[in-house]
């Protein structure tokens, strides 16, 4: 199965510096794109249609992506592992402060039936919108991963995710002393396009974007609305 995770931000010009809590970023850090130009993307790269709306969600930070794939994934509606296209100023994998360690030295220390205790991680505050995929990477949900890069956006993919071949390889000296209970961690197909016009997508089987306020101007809300037009919305 396919989904398509959207973030608003991917569709500015430039990436907007993180506003307080409660707040939103200056209208002057960046241009929104037009509608024409989110119409264009939605249905040119990611093959979205008006007369065939697929099923999804919008929420207001991106770690509810994760609430939603658990519940999704507990109905039945949705199987792991799915393949996830990920259209972001940020790649979502931990890349600034306190990065990766927790997930590589505590969570795959934990078998992998209780991994996805979601709220287990949101009480220690170590779950937020800026990792929330390398925890779903981590509880072995994701098959494989495509990154679909804002072109003024920051290289920010952690280094220490990747295998020689580029691909996502969780390990750590931690998940290594568990191998024998939680067995090998996957490899995970991983591509980045820089530039998103290369980016070819079709036959997704759900669609979710998150507004991120404190990385977008309130001018970016329209976006969701124009999203929904391609949505049979789901409860977030």
């Amino acid at each position: 199965m396919r989904v398509l995770d959207l973030d608003m931000d991917f569709f500015l010009s430039a990436p907007c510096p993180l506003a307080k809590y409660g707040e939103r970023p200056d209208e002057s850090c960046a241009e929104v794109y037009s509608d024409e130009e989110v119409v264009r993307f939605l249905e040119e790269q990611c093959g979205l249609s008006k007369d065939h709306p697929v099923r999804g969600a919008i929420f207001d930070t991106h770690d509810k992506a994760l609430d939603f794939w658990k519940t999704c994934l507990s109905e039945g509606s949705l199987t792991a592992p799915f393949e996830v296209v990920h259209v972001d100023t940020h790649s979502d994998l931990a890349f600034g402060p306190p990065g990766p360690d927790y997930v590589m030295n505590v969570v795959l220390s934990r078998s992998t039936a209780i991994r996805e205790k979601i709220e287990f991680y949101r009480d220690a505050v170590e779950l937020d919108e800026a990792n929330y995929l390398l925890f779903a990477l981590s509880f072995r949900w994701i098959s494989r991963l495509t990154y679909v890069r804002n072109p003024k956006s920051y290289q920010d993919v952690p280094a220490q995710l990747l295998n020689e071949e580029g691909n996502i390889h969780l390990r750590s000296f931690v998940s290594r002393l568990f191998e024998g209970k939680n067995g090998l961690e996957p490899v995970i197909p991983f591509e980045v396009y820089d530039d998103y016009r290369k980016f070819q997508g079709n036959g997704f089987d759900f669609v979710t974007m998150a507004q991120s306020p404190r990385y977008a101007p309130r001018s970016a809300d329209r976006i969701m609305q124009i999203l929904r037009q391609y949505l049979i919305e789901m409860p977030a």
